[in-house]
């Protein structure tokens, strides 16, 4: 039997840009409606580096310290040659006289959910509820569910991840391959790793592997390559190769680092195609139009180059939740200038974020490309001219600061 809702804002994805943009609002007083296509919380990916303006994003919505309890500070960033063996740059993330101290920690994926979603009103959330299509109805939008189930909303928020149905009726094109592929992991250990807390990556011959501690037993771990045709539809094929494959590409790294990757249970390793949103694409999109808009991978799927997707995520809540409040005051207004205040907050947002996607969107494709390729000359810059630059840019895009959740 069909059922018909009416919402004020419905937000289609309970990840990490759907569920911090619904908690800001929350702590602004504004309700909001989260569906959930899976019965549960979906979690893709074991762990995250959230980087400082993660933090500040955490921190904007009240629950930073919740996070921090368990998981420990990193001390700074080691970049290694696997093409010569050699240490090519080490930076510290400690306070100097000349640097702010940078905060980064490896977060488990689950635990940040969990933190945000514990923070929100029971019924917030909606799970089994996949949006099959939507339409429009003068202003308003109409969503049809999977279940029957039809929800009139004002503010449509598409957190609808890579393949987002709202980006698609945005007018975004689908994301790009990057001819990349990437394997991830999360080791535990039943006694202490004995790895520094430092963010430890190697790169050469075409591979990229990093480390990253969680805390004394826990690490989570990634390795991307650019397989061939064959190589990767055996990959696809059969999860059990994933495991030799990577430690046969690693047969020089340290073996306090290949033992991460070893003790790594079968059901551990997760694969997938890295695909971005293209630069053009992103300048000249809709990130809105009218009452509908887009945030988190839905926006700006990008590689994990820069370890800024996640961050990136929840900076577009803050910032979504910041700007919609302006929409929403408690003083009842004739629908015509709510529907415009509707309109003017979503331009807001998405002029806010639209360079700062194409910065960080670009820089971690760029990035990629040099830290896998493998020809002499871009080997000989990588490892002689570039190291300094390239490590700085983790610092430089995790100093951007997405502000607080100031209502006006």
């Amino acid at each position: 039997m069909e059922r018909e809702l009416v919402e004020d804002i419905v937000i289609v994805g309970a990840g990490i840009a759907g569920v911090t943009t619904s908690l800001g609002l929350h702590r602004l007083g504004i309700r909001s409606l989260v569906l959930e296509s899976s019965d549960t919380l979906r979690v893709t990916g074991f762990s995250l580096s959230l980087w400082q303006n993660a933090w500040k994003a955490l921190d904007a919505v009240g629950v930073g310290d919740k996070l921090r309890r368990n998981h420990q500070r990193l001390h700074g960033i080691v970049t290694t040659s696997l093409v010569t063996g050699k240490q090519i740059v080490a930076k510290s993330f400690k306070s100097t006289e000349s640097q702010e101290g940078i905060e980064i920690r490896c977060v488990q994926r689950t635990k940040v959910l969990e933190v945000l979603v514990n923070e929100l009103p029971k019924e917030t959330i909606r799970y089994s509820s996949k949006v099959v299509g939507f339409e429009e109805s003068g202003f308003y939008k109409i969503l049809h569910l999977a279940d029957g189930t039809t929800i009139k909303t004002k503010v449509l928020i598409g957190c609808d991840g890579v393949n987002s149905l709202v980006a698609k009726w945005l007018g975004f094109k689908e994301p790009s391959f990057t001819g990349r592929f990437a394997i991830r992991g999360f080791a535990q250990f039943e006694t202490n790793h004995g790895l520094e807390l430092r963010f430890m990556q190697f790169f050469g011959n075409g591979v990229r592997v990093g480390v990253v501690p969680c805390n004394e037993k826990q690490v989570h771990w990634f390795f991307t390559c650019i397989p061939s045709s064959q190589e990767l539809k055996e990959l696809k094929e059969d999860r059990a190769k994933l495991k030799p494959f990577v430690l046969k590409n690693l047969e020089n790294m340290p073996s306090a680092v290949r033992a991460c990757i070893e003790i790594t249970d079968a059901d551990g390793f997760l694969s997938y195609a890295l695909r971005y949103r293209q630069t053009w694409d992103l300048m000249m999109g809709n990130i809105s139009k009218g009452n509908v808009c887009v945030g988190g991978d839905a926006l700006h799927p990008m590689t994990p180059d820069l370890g800024q997707g996640a961050c990136c995520a929840l900076e577009d809540g803050i910032v979504l939740a910041r700007c919609l409040a302006e929409a929403f005051s408690k003083e009842k207004e004739e629908e015509e200038v709510h529907i415009k205040k509707i309109e003017e907050s979503l331009k807001k947002y998405a002029k806010e974020r639209r360079w700062r996607a194409v910065d960080v969107t670009t820089t971690a494709y760029m990035l990629g490309s040099i830290q896998q390729a493998e020809s002499k000359l871009v080997t000989f810059l990588r490892e002689n001219i570039l190291p300094t630059f390239m490590a700085g840019q983790y610092l430089k895009k995790a100093g951007y600061d997405c502000g607080k959740l100031n209502r006006y």
